[in-house]
């Protein structure tokens, strides 16, 4: 059995007192700022020459100070939402994306990785509480109490309304608040369930040792790999890609899951390595990294294959809803948008392409926490031009983003040992166990 230290506990409960204080002070401060400065913040970005809009919706409607002042507002006061959603988001679907490689195991009778399913099922435990978070912000955007996603304004859909837009108009058969709000419950009741439901499925197998009781364990996995992938697709939609609801692509799902699949796998891999480390899992040995490793490697190559893919399409094309997304990144996001490939990209194709590498504990640790700052990356690239616009290069942004990410880091460490301190590490009734202690990589 795991014992969740005192000392670990504390960490990251610190971390999450943290992350409250910091994202209060970030707020605080946003909140301070008045029309006064933000007709400042207009007048800069203006001065620099680059007017490319960050979203769609700037493009219709009134194009008169007024209404260029009070999207200012809402992109200025997006803010503190804004960062807590890129996070939030992000974390509930890397606990999503465990469970779903967690079930195809299942599904593929594969042998080895059964020393790793508990660490699997305790990164599970996370998913109720990452998407109260997410329920939260939904909340709290339904009652207009912020503004991320534009289509939520009423008056886009009414017709005698200035603010009219025919796009938004024909998709509210799908984005309109009811649907939305079924949606986003059913995400997280149907992921919170299924990943009870396999844990709970896991300890029964272990008690009774019956085949049958597997492959009711196999039947479960099934049922959540398609109830992922359904509800990934669908949230991808829902979440990221209505920010900016004029502009679609049909690779975005694949995109946005995949990133979450890649810091999936390296989340496996630091609470493995930190479990074989301090005694707790000592039958975790190369050959079991070696393939968490290939893994991790893969998926941050499908990752690059899928942004290349979709940049390249829609820059070609050069339609102008769509390349606008792009242009309002290149301007106002040119630190953080190309950047981004390094981490996700360049550095795990120069370190992890040999196969000796991925047996180093130390290298291949190191990675899987360069490849999770590099898609929650992604995810802010994803998230804040849509909703903060060119007003991120702010102290309160800075605030806002470092306390976000420490709340969610402290929220995720507490739930995840807290659950794993519940379970046996060993699952001693699955019939693949034996496979998974002797597992040897042929090469």
């Amino acid at each position: 059995m795991y014992s969740f230290s005192p000392k670990l506990r504390l960490v990251s409960i610190i971390l999450l007192v943290a992350g409250l204080v910091l994202f209060g002070v970030g707020y605080f401060m946003n909140h301070a700022i008045d029309d006064t400065k933000i007709e400042h913040m207009m007048e800069a970005v203006n001065a620099s020459g680059h007017n490319n809009p960050t979203h769609s919706s700037q493009l219709v409607g009134p194009q008169d100070h007024e209404a260029h002042l009070k999207h200012a507002k809402h992109q200025v006061h997006n803010q503190p939402l804004a960062t807590l959603h890129f996070v939030s988001v992000f974390a509930f679907g890397v606990a999503c994306a465990v469970m779903f490689f967690y079930s195809i195991q299942h599904a593929a009778h594969a042998g080895w990785p059964v020393i790793i399913s508990r660490v699997m099922e305790a990164i599970g435990g996370f998913i109720p509480w990452g998407g109260a978070v997410v329920l939260i912000i939904m909340v709290l955007n339904v009652t207009h109490n912020g503004h991320l996603f534009h289509w939520m304004d009423p008056n886009v859909i009414n017709p005698d309304h200035e603010d009219f837009d025919v796009i938004l108009y024909e998709k509210s058969k799908f984005l309109n608040i009811p649907f939305y709000v079924f949606r986003n419950i059913l995400y997280v009741v149907g992921a919170s369930f299924f990943a009870w439901k396999l844990r709970a499925q896991s300890k029964k197998v272990d008690v009774t040792k019956s085949p049958r009781e597997y492959q009711f364990l196999y039947r479960w996995s099934i049922g959540y790999i398609a109830f992922f992938s359904l509800a990934s697709a669908s949230w991808a939609w829902d979440w990221l890609m209505s920010i900016d609801s004029h502009w679609y692509s049909t690779m975005y799902i694949w995109y946005s899951m995949v990133s979450c699949l890649a810091s999936a796998i390296a989340v496996v891999i630091i609470l493995s390595v930190y479990l074989k480390k301090n005694g707790f899992l000592p039958q975790f040995n190369d050959n079991h990294l070696h393939d968490l490793a290939k893994y991790l490697f893969a998926s941050s190559m499908l990752w690059t294959y899928t942004w290349f893919a979709q940049f390249m399409l829609y820059w070609y094309a050069n339609v102008p809803e769509e390349a606008n997304y792009f242009f309002g990144r290149f301007e106002h996001y040119e630190e953080s948008f190309l950047p981004m490939l390094i981490p996700n990209f360049l550095i795990p194709l120069l370190v992890m392409v040999s196969s000796s590498i991925k047996r180093n504990y130390k290298v291949v640790t190191a990675m899987a926490f360069v490849v999770i700052f590099g898609h929650l990356w992604d995810y802010f690239n994803m998230v804040m031009p849509g909703t903060v616009g060119p007003y991120w290069r702010t102290p309160e942004v800075l605030l806002l983003t470092v306390g976000s990410i420490l709340f969610i880091s402290g929220l995720f460490m507490l739930t995840t040992l807290m659950t794993l301190a519940k379970l046996k590490l060993i699952p001693e009734g699955n019939p693949f166990l034996k496979e998974s202690k002797i597992f040897e990589y042929p090469f």
